[in-house]
């Protein structure tokens, strides 16, 4: 029997009319509706004509799309609870791996990857008439695909198909946009009041860090349940970002009297799911997920708890590694979360950051499309015919970026052709419910490897260790919540794989390899999803073949394996280096079977330890397999890393004189005083024209103690301008020596290229009344004692004789008396010697 007080006392169905109208005249509607007015329960049922007494619509089939198999089940039961019958009548549900529908079922639940396997098998959805997409909102990449998908439907093959978005917080006029400017419904729920209590931590907490959450901020929020237990009536609802978290705080609850303690999660058994949503006969505190967050009425909450994070997906590309990373919760979900406290009566909601902080969180959740791995959603469009995606009609463009690494994984699986389009192995992988990696193994192992595919496919509990095959064998035996979700996956997979399996030809991966044994096997299944994180032991870690480097935990079992296939990895804080957290064993005739793809041999030439090495090496991707001498090298190879190692140690590996280095700088002088032509002698310079100067040398040469034997300043005379005759100036524009007026020759310094010095002593330069020049420019002459030691500086020496020199002369005279100290330098006669030898 009908609950038709019940029905009549959800508030959507003062919005059932328009929402009639509106799907009536365009096929497509938004309908924004607060949590606990029936979106999810009431608006299927009328969609359908199932509710009975003055309802003219008439009977249609009604596909619900919801994100989760929790929120899938409950809502199906509480839809049939609504009519009064048993699920699978008049309403079912499906879910990966459990289908409760009925022959005469008119509206059938299903979660969004089942409706996205069901549209690729029949594009048309034949004998469904409507389709609601509840819970938008969560932007999770498959609803966002099987909307796009459900558009291209109505617009080419189904325009009558029926199409509503439903959401308590969305973006509404971004999908009525999509839906082809579709109006929206908005429905008033019947908003009990819920007072916002802020409960930030006493002292700082460190922001979560991939999976990591400070283990302050769970004790925190176990601290504010208590607190909310004391102060408040009724259930408390408390929201964790995981598994582990919730497991944490539960522990740390420990015994609160009278009170039962509840986790819930994707992982709970379905007893528990059921009890969370049936009244309880004790007082209860449900940790919870953000599976609590939409869909789902938790009966008895009149306080939540929220500690502001969740779990998002991330893709670190440049390790090819992908997982959930923990963030601050958005303000849409402190919403959704928030609303849970009001569903029945007025409520609380303690939040567990400040006042302030809550400005500052993303007003929506970071949608799928933009973080997520996208391999799997490239499958599904190229499947679809739009390998690109460019033509399908989405809230956000995939980026460029995760496209393109989806694709290299596809084309690496055999999925997709050159092209992109999805070759007749691609579309069996999408039709497997798997992601494509994962199918991949499946489609080479056959029923063989659905255990252990399985057990990839949803991660195991961490007390399951990091070594697959030991993973894979309490998994066997044991009698947990995700023991009995793996052996239903099991069945599920031998199924689709006993459909597949392929004999076992001499091409077969298990006639290829050596897999006589579970451990063997689930490493070979392990490798050829995951084939480059095959990794070799290389100096205390793992080096991937990708090139990223992994480390295990110190009491791994995997740790002393040669080699080991990753399943699963993260980064940790403050680590350059991923940390394997499940992984298998597998031998090299694995490692080279499944990764072949990236199997080489080459010839390599490089400048490396300070000097050529020429090898040959056969890789796996980034991991040496064997390494031999390679004596009869590319000389032209040869050169490239003789050059390589000049620019990496500098052009101090040749033979450089005294003579070689005056050169450059008098060249370097005049390339800054005069300019061209005359050649640019920098290190920049000179590696540009290698070819021009360090030729035939450089052929010849073979290793570093050849380029030690090469004349520098020979070579360097190639570039001196030869060809405009300025050549043969070299020694008028910048001359190694000046003749001072004593008669002496002395070396000018060109080190300093701006200006040139010239060290003299000063009784040799009496006489000069102007400071000498090289190329125009005025030498910068130090004058020195006759020790040698410099007496004074200057580039004016006649302002030098006016003016300088009488204090000079009056400092050295008493120290020097030996020498001459004319009071007239600049007509006194320079000399080199004493007054003794002056008067012989």
């Amino acid at each position: 029997m009908i609950r038709y007080d019940a029905l009549d006392a959800l508030p959507v169905r003062s919005a059932l009319p328009g929402l009639d109208a509106a799907l009536e005249a365009g096929g497509a509607a938004v309908l924004v509706a607060p949590p606990g007015t029936g979106k999810t329960t009431l608006v299927p049922l009328a969609l359908a004509g199932l509710l009975g007494k003055g309802n003219e619509v008439p009977a249609r089939r009604v596909v619900v799309a919801e994100p989760r198999r929790i929120a899938a089940r409950a809502a199906a039961r509480r839809m049939a609870w609504l009519l009064g019958e048993k699920v699978g009548e008049s309403v079912g549900y499906t879910v990966r791996g459990e289908r409760v529908v009925g022959r005469h079922a008119l509206v059938e639940v299903v979660t969004t990857g089942v409706l996205l396997q069901r549209l690729q098998r029949d594009q048309e959805l034949t004998g469904v008439d409507a389709v609601v997409l509840d819970e938008c909102h969560e932007r999770h990449l498959d609803a966002d695909t099987v909307a796009a998908f459900l558009v291209d439907v109505r617009e080419a093959l189904r325009p009558e198909l029926r199409l509503l978005a439903a959401s308590a917080t969305t973006d509404a006029l971004g999908w009525a946009r999509l839906l082809g400017d579709a109006p929206v419904v908005e429905a008033e729920g019947v908003a009990y009041p819920v007072e916002v209590v802020w409960t930030p931590p006493v002292r700082p907490v460190r922001p979560p860090h991939g999976m990591r959450v400070d283990p302050a901020l769970l004790t925190h929020v176990a601290s504010v349940v208590r607190r909310a237990l004391a102060e408040r009536d009724g259930d408390v609802l408390c929201f964790l970002p995981g598994v582990g978290e919730i497991a944490r705080v539960a522990g740390q609850l420990g015994n609160i009297g009278d009170v039962e303690v509840l986790q819930v999660h994707g992982r709970a058994p379905a007893a528990v799911q059921d009890a969370v949503l049936s009244p309880g006969v004790r007082r209860r505190v449900v940790l919870a997920t953000s599976v609590a967050e939409s869909s789902l009425t938790v009966p008895g909450v009149r306080v939540v708890v929220d500690s502001g994070l969740a779990r998002e997906p991330r893709v670190d590309h440049a390790r090819g590694l992908s997982a959930l990373a923990t963030v601050r919760a958005s303000q849409a979900a402190g919403r959704q979360r928030a609303g849970r406290a009001g569903r029945e009566a007025p409520g609380a909601v303690y939040r567990c950051w400040a006042e302030a902080e809550d400005a500052r969180l993303p007003r929506f959740p970071a949608p799928e499309i933009k973080v997520a791995d996208l391999t799997a959603f490239a499958l599904q469009a190229a499947c679809w015919g739009d390998p690109g995606a460019s033509g399908l009609a989405l809230l956000d463009a995939p980026p460029s970026g995760a496209m393109a690494a989806a694709r290299g994984v596809l084309a690496a699986v055999g999925a997709v052709d050159p092209s992109g389009r999805a070759t007749s192995r691609g579309v069996q992988l999408a039709r497997l419910g798997l992601h494509p990696r994962l199918g991949r193994a499946l489609l080479d192992t056959g029923s063989a490897g659905a255990e252990v595919v399985a057990l990839l496919s949803e991660e195991a509990p961490r007390e399951y260790g990091d070594d697959l095959a030991s993973a894979l064998r309490r998994a066997r035996r044991g009698g947990d919540a995700y023991a009995g979700r793996w052996r239903a996956e099991v069945r599920r997979l031998r199924a689709v794989g006993a459909e597949i399996s392929r004999p076992a030809t001499r091409d077969s991966p298990l006639a290829k390899v050596n897999v006589n044994t579970d451990d063997a096997l689930v490493g070979l299944v392990a490798a050829l999803a995951y084939p480059e994180r095959v990794a070799k032991a290389d100096g205390g870690s793992y080096l991937l073949v990708s090139g990223t480097r992994a480390e295990l935990r110190d009491d791994s079992p995997l740790r002393g394996a040669p080699w080991i296939a990753v399943a699963v990895a993260d980064r940790p804080i403050g680590k350059g280096h991923a940390r394997v957290q499940l992984g298998a064993v597998v031998d090299e005739d694995i490692a080279r079977f499944a990764a072949g793809a990236l199997l080489s041999e080459a010839d390599e030439v490089h400048w490396g330890g300070g000097d050529v090495v020429a090898r040959r090496v056969e890789r796996l991707g980034a991991v040496e397999l064997a390494v031999r001498p390679l004596k009869d090298a590319d000389p032209v190879a040869v050169r490239d890393a003789l050059v390589d190692g000049l620019r990496q140690e500098g052009f101090g590996l040749l033979r450089w004189s005294a003579d070689a280095q005056v050169l450059r700088q008098r060249l370097a002088f005049l390339r800054l005083s005069v300019g061209a032509p005359w050649p640019d002698v920098s290190d920049e310079a000179l590696h540009a024209r290698v070819d021009e100067w360090l030729e035939p040398e450089l052929g010849r040469a073979r290793r570093r103690s050849d380029l030690g034997r090469i004349e520098a300043g020979q070579a360097l005379r190639r570039l001196l301008p030869w060809a405009s005759g300025d050549a043969g100036r070299l020694d008028e524009l910048a001359p190694e020596r000046f003749a001072v007026p004593s008669g002496s020759r002395v070396r000018i310094d060109y080190g300093n290229p701006e200006q040139p010095v010239l060290a003299v002593k000063l009784q040799e330069m009496f006489g000069l009344h102007e400071s000498p020049k090289v190329a125009g420019v005025p030498v910068l002459v130090h004058l020195l004692s006759p020790a040698g030691r410099p007496a004074a500086v200057t580039a004016d020496l006649a302002s030098f004789w006016k003016d300088g020199y009488r204090g000079v002369r009056a400092e050295l005279r008493g120290r020097y008396p030996k020498h001459p100290w004319p009071e007239d330098p600049a007509t006194a006669e320079a000399t080199r010697f004493t007054n003794a030898r002056l008067r012989r």
